[in-house]
């Protein structure tokens, strides 16, 4: 059971603290437009049936309230505020009780192209549609709690990179060929055409503990992608985690440079 005393964390705050501006909206407006027409070409079916459920328009950032209300209905997930980045501990004890962290603030103008900390746009637009999928949000309940043992063993920082992987910059095998799912490349029209019609990164099978020893940059565009077959995949991989045999395995392999292939038969072929 998780601690509930983790949540009581002094960065949590509620919706009635986030004040946007009529220049707020019209951010998010820009933003929702370079994207919405885009990614029917490039995102998960499930990321863009998400959207139409949750009722995310290009007129206004949503209420909160609103988005709890379908959440709460199609996999019992919720949406909390945050005042920024939050520890991880706080962080996966969420998610083990079925809520997601979100901003309630948004980029400047001078931002529109990259921000390093997650905003609303990119927490509602990114995450939160997939959240709708039950295989998706149960994922993301098992990852939290996995998260919290992952504290526990000393090997947060690994698993933090395959958050990086996965729920940020994942692919995904459709009958239409790769497709986005990761938030971070779903809220970015650059990432979202480089991540699947560029030839310069990786796209490797997805394997957990190859992604939880991959280096990453979080300033450019990434040098590999991991593709999942199915968010099936992804809960299963996590629900069967045994801490010592994954300790063992992390700790007798090197750390691998971002980008780098350790062999053709890694590479993702349909």
């Amino acid at each position: 059971m998780v601690d509930k005393a983790l949540l009581n964390h002094p960065l949590l705050t509620t919706e009635d603290e986030a004040v946007y501006t009529p220049e707020d909206h019209e951010t998010w407006s820009i933003l929702y437009n370079k994207l919405r027409n885009l990614l029917p070409q490039y995102a998960a079916p499930e990321v863009l049936s998400g959207m139409d459920k949750l009722n995310i328009t290009k007129h206004e950032i949503p209420n909160f309230d609103s988005l709890n209300k379908v959440l709460k209905r199609e996999t019992n997930f919720s949406v909390t505020p945050v005042k920024g980045l939050i520890p991880h501990e706080p962080f996966f004890a969420l998610l083990a009780n079925r809520c997601f962290p979100t901003s309630c603030f948004i980029r400047k103008r001078e931002q529109l192209e990259y921000l390093v900390e997650p905003d609303v746009f990119h927490d509602i637009f990114g995450h939160i549609p997939l959240l709708v999928h039950p295989v998706f949000a149960d994922f993301m309940q098992e990852f939290g709690k996995q998260g919290l043992e992952s504290i526990k063993h000393g090997i947060n920082d690994q698993f933090a990179a395959l958050y990086w992987f996965t729920v940020e910059f994942g692919l995904i095998h459709t009958r239409q060929g790769l497709r986005i799912y990761g938030a971070g490349i779903t809220s970015s029209i650059a990432e979202t055409i480089y991540s699947i019609d560029s030839e310069i990164p990786n796209r490797l099978a997805f394997d957990m503990i190859r992604a939880m020893k991959t280096e990453y940059e979080i300033h450019h565009m990434q040098k590999s992608y991991f593709v999942i077959r199915d968010y099936q995949e992804l809960f299963d991989t996590i629900k069967q985690i045994n801490w010592d045999m994954l300790k063992e395995n992390l700790q007798s392999r090197s750390f691998i440079p971002e980008g780098k292939v350790l062999t053709e038969q890694e590479r993702f072929t349909a």
